[in-house]
Order: structure tokens, then sequence, then C-alpha cells
């Protein structure tokens, strides 16, 4: 009786010793409740992304079968066993739980998307990261830009408001935070591709050259960027500020900068180490949760620019029903916004010591 005793003791003195060494280590015991967080909100969103896609009314092997019948590489009179091949192959053979299934176990054991309609038989991965540099060399310097620069005006709008150059900064951004990208790329390459003729109005850089890390290739992708890269930042800008702005102008009034002010403290020094250090924590979030979105592309700017990036692709992919492609973009996707989240619930609170792991 005493050795069943001790055995059925055993797991409670583990499961309590668990709970005594999470409570000495509140950092470990937050990161790991987290990370289980992130592992059930990534298995959720791929499952409720997979059947939507699947729900959509189409059949990809039919518009593959009819590309190769286009070019003289398949039959349209030949057996079954090749329609049944290419339904294996895409995942698409049996219910779809059993593709959900096989779904599952391609992404997550052998990080496997299938190969791609959009270049059959090139596997979707090798499609979706050919684009892929593209769109975070963009974008992605692109919204970092927008971050740190609209962050800045809009630190300092609040902080001289009434004055007439903050005042006509807030109120340009008022007008123009809601204008869409796209329309003021159209802006830019009627006047500086086709009026003045300064720079190129689409591709991501020159025809003529072969893609190498050289000072020419390096140019030419900037002098081709410029145009929907400038697009993006001038508008990220205009958000940025007024989101910024808004944060700014509540916080002047607390006591503390008022005490930091009588001390005989610089302006500059109350602005970047009292006033904007409470601001920039809400921005901080908001900004890694946009960079998890890059993967999704800007779609629009990149079919005005023809740019070969993750936008074009997808929309590819989306009209002959490349349903490999569309999941692996979409997961993509979903990866870059739970991990943005992630590592922000982990470096939070050290950026600001108010928010505790323990709770």
């Amino acid at each position: 009786m005493t050795a069943v005793a001790d055995k059925q003791q055993e797991p409670a003195a583990r499961v309590g010793g668990v709970r005594v060494w999470l409570g000495r280590h509140p950092l470990a015991g937050y990161a790991l409740r987290r990370f289980g967080l992130y592992l059930v909100e990534l298995w959720g969103a791929l499952t409720v992304a997979f059947f939507f896609f699947r729900l959509i009314p189409g059949d990809p092997i039919q518009t593959l079968i009819q590309t190769l019948a286009q070019n003289y590489v398949y039959n349209a009179a030949a057996s079954a066993e090749v329609i049944a091949h290419y339904k294996k192959e895409f995942g698409l053979d049996g219910n779809i739980f059993h593709q959900y299934l096989v779904y599952l176990q391609k992404v997550v054991i052998e990080q496997d998307f299938g190969p791609s309609l959009v270049n059959y038989p090139t596997p979707a991965q090798e499609v979706i990261f050919r684009a892929l540099p593209w769109t975070i060399g963009l974008l992605g310097l692109s919204a970092i830009l927008a971050w740190v620069f609209g962050l800045l005006a809009g630190a300092l709008a609040g902080w001289r408001r009434g004055r007439p150059g903050a005042d006509l900064m807030t109120n340009l951004s008022i007008a123009l935070s809601h204008v869409p990208f796209y329309f003021l790329a159209l802006i830019l390459t009627f006047v500086f591709a086709y009026q003045l003729g300064w720079l190129p109005a689409r591709g991501a850089y020159d025809a003529r050259m072969d893609p190498s890390w050289n000072l020419e290739f390096v140019g030419s992708v900037l002098k081709f960027g410029l145009l929907p890269a400038v697009s993006i930042v001038v508008i990220g800008i205009f958000g940025w500020l007024l989101s910024t702005r808004m944060l700014m102008v509540p916080v002047l009034g607390e006591d503390y900068l008022t005490y930091a002010q009588a001390k005989g403290l610089r302006p500059r020094k109350v602005l970047t180490k009292y006033a904007l250090r409470n601001c920039y924590l809400p921005q901080v979030t908001a900004f890694g949760i946009s960079l998890g979105f890059i993967f999704n592309g800007n779609v629009l700017v990149e079919q005005l620019f023809n740019y070969p990036g993750i936008g074009q692709t997808l929309v590819l992919a989306i009209r002959i029903l490349d349903f490999n492609t569309v999941m692996g973009v979409t997961a993509l996707a979903i990866f870059g916004v739970l991990t943005a989240n992630l590592i922000l619930d982990l470096v939070l609170p050290s950026l600001d010591p108010r928010v505790k792991y323990w709770r």
C-alpha cells in the first residue's frame, strides 16, 4: 500500500514542482504559455484557410489539363489514370478531411506545399521564394522608412501643436492619409515616367541585365523600385503621423512632463526621453503587425508596376485556381503576422516596465 501511494504521489509532486519552477521563473513561464498559444493560433488559422480555399468552386486539375492540351503535351482522350495521378500529386484525391490530413503532413512535417500550377511542375514554395525577396525588398524597406519618418513627424506635430507648420502638416496628413497607394503611384508614374522620362514605369530591373550582385544591377533595381517605394512611403508617413500625434497630445498634459520641464531639462530631451517613450510603444505593436502583412504583397502596386513580387504571384495563382501556391502565400502571411505578434509579446515587457510577464 505504501508503494502504491508513493506512485500516486509522484505525478502530483511533478506537477507541483513544475508550478514552483514556473513561479520562480516568470519569464520562462510567460514564454512557454505564449508559445503554446502561438502554436494553437497557427494551427487554427491554417485550418480555416485550408477549408476556405477548398470550398471555392472550380477544378484546378481541369485547368491544368486544358493548359497541357493547348501546348500539345496531353491527349484529352487519355485514360483516367493521368487525372488520378494529378489529383494525388496536388493533394485533391479522397474526401476533404483526407485532403486536410495530407496537407498538414506535407506542410508541417515535409515543409512541402506541393507543385504549382503557375509554373508546373515547379514546387509552390520555390515559386513563392522566388518572388518573396522582391516583395520584402520593396515593401519591407518602404514600411520601415514610412514608420520611422511618420513617428518622428507625428511626435513633432503633436509637440508643436498650434503652430502653423505643425497644423499644416496635420491637415495635409488628414487630407492625404486615406489616398490609396496605387492612386499616388499613378500620379508619380504619369509625371516622372511618361512626362519627364526620368524613371522607368514598369519592371523590377533593366531586362537587358542578368541578375547579379554588382553595382550596376543594384542601381537598376533601386531605379526601377523608386516610384513604387515612394508611393508607399509617402502615404504611409501620413498615416503614422496622425496616429502618433493622436497618442502624443494627451501625454503632453501629464504631471511628469511638467516636472521634467520644471527641472530645467531641454525640450528635446523631454520630447525624446519622456513624451515619445510613452507614445511609441503602441506604434511598435502596430508596426510589428504591419510587417507581417508584407508577405501578402501590395497587389495593386505590384500589378501597376509589373513588379515580380508576391502580390503578382498571388493574383496569377488565384486566376488559375492554383490552390497550392495560394495556400503557400496565405500560410506565409499567417506565419508572418503571428510570429510578429509573438516577438512583440516577448519584447514589450523589456520596453515598458508596466508590462509584466506574469500578468
